[in-house]
């Protein structure tokens, strides 16, 4: 697994395991902090993820370890340029510069990430097949589900954005499957609002197949999604980024592009009005 980035190789690791929600809030910590994952002991660990050190045990077990020390121990084997104090460069730069390198490293992964094609193209026919197309992203997720909306609604001829809780939420889910829909796009991001993890199982329990982009592949989610697309974020400052959610998005309405074979025509449509109006300034 080396010669990828810290994060990339936990992901493999974790990828296809049983994990229950303790263990997979563990993994997520662990994804969060790749850098640091190899030299943190037990308790470290566990107070980071918020558990108890026999869970941590209990985690490592269960990814076939004997034990945790034997899982750090392969996460060091895995990573010898970082045994190595390959932390070293990082120590020379501002919390600034090294908020930008984890995004970088974010938008790394997520580009080893894409190397399988085949979640993303899935996810585009889904999108593009469903009409209305319901795009839900609350609190944080918000401006994701905004920005995915403005441009889906360049293409698609019906998206209904969904960035307001409440108790109308499920309201607007159901007027959008009595309207037709078949899929539900989801942005989700930390912190988790609990109404959005009801909304998906709602939607779902409605027999709409749910495409979510998350931070996480363990997020809470990722039980209601059918199409879990983790872009990981960045924590280095006081408010998490999200470059790599924004920019799979942007890959999600390329794939939904492909397949609504009338794109083409209602971006000429749009370019074509917006220059009689005198939209934009050139």
């Amino acid at each position: 697994m080396s010669g990828s980035s810290p994060a990339a190789r936990l992901q493999r690791l974790f990828e296809g395991q049983r994990l229950t929600p303790t263990q997979r809030r563990i993994a997520h910590s662990m994804v969060r902090r790749a850098a640091d994952a190899p030299f943190l002991s037990s308790v470290e660990l566990a107070e980071l993820a918020g558990v108890s050190q026999p869970s941590v045990t209990r985690f490592a077990v269960a990814l076939g370890f004997d034990g945790y020390p034997a899982l750090r121990r392969h996460l060091r084997e895995v990573a010898p340029d970082a045994a190595a104090g390959g932390g070293a460069v990082e120590e020379t730069l501002n919390e600034y510069q090294q908020a930008v390198r984890a995004e970088i490293e974010n938008l790394q992964h997520l580009a080893e990430l894409l190397a399988d094609q085949g979640p993303v193209e899935r996810a585009g026919r889904l999108l593009a097949g469903s009409r209305p197309l319901p795009v839900l992203g609350l609190r944080a997720a918000s401006s994701q589900a905004r920005g995915f909306g403005y441009f889906a609604a360049k293409v698609h001829p019906d998206v209904r954005v969904l960035d307001e809780g409440g108790s109308m939420l499920h309201d607007r889910i159901d007027a959008a499957r009595r309207a037709g829909a078949t899929a539900l796009m989801c942005f989700a991001l930390p912190r988790h609002p609990r109404e959005v993890v009801d909304a998906l199982a709602y939607a779902q329990a409605q027999g709409l197949t749910v495409v979510t982009v998350a931070d996480s592949a363990f997020a809470p989610v990722a039980k209601h999604s059918d199409v879990l697309i983790p872009a990981a974020v960045g924590t280095g400052l006081a408010f998490d980024t999200a470059c790599a959610p924004m920019l799979l998005g942007r890959v999600l309405l390329e794939a939904m592009c492909d397949g609504l074979p009338e794109a083409q025509a209602r971006l000429e449509e749009f370019d074509a009005r917006a220059a009689a109006r005198g939209l934009f300034v050139e």
